[in-house]
């Protein structure tokens, strides 16, 4: 077995074992990781790159949006928080502008530091719950 076949089959199995909290962080830390490349790529002037890494960037984002329960009063907020990242992608890819691409990837950290709060939150809740 290669290094990446080994690697891949770690990913797999993390992806697996993961519980829905931690798959939306691995989903927040794969759009980070893809939107950095395609600010980088766009630097060096390899659109193609570019353009790929951002359109995974923006699949993930519409996931978000997608399965996001609109029972919840605060999910509106992140639902527009989700728009505007698209729509900062979008027009980063169009116009190769790395200042959108730069104001999408600080929305996705941001909201990635929410979720992140929110989780350490719960997970005390739970403990102390119990």
């Amino acid at each position: 077995m290669t290094n990446l076949q080994m690697a891949n089959a770690y990913k797999n199995q993390q992806i697996m074992t993961s519980s829905p909290e931690q798959l939306t962080l691995l989903l927040y830390n794969g759009a980070l990781r893809f939107l950095t490349e395609s600010i980088q790529a766009l630097e060096q002037g390899d659109i193609p790159k570019s353009h790929n890494a951002n359109m995974r960037v923006q699949a993930i984002v519409r996931e978000f949006v997608r399965t996001l329960d609109m029972s919840y009063e605060l999910t509106e907020t992140w639902a527009r928080l989700y728009e505007y990242t698209e729509y900062c992608l979008i027009q980063g890819n169009i116009k190769k502008d790395v200042k959108q691409l730069n104001e999408a990837k600080t929305m996705l950290e941001d909201m990635r530091e929410g979720w992140i709060g929110a989780m350490q939150q719960t997970h005390v809740a739970r403990a102390v719950g119990k």
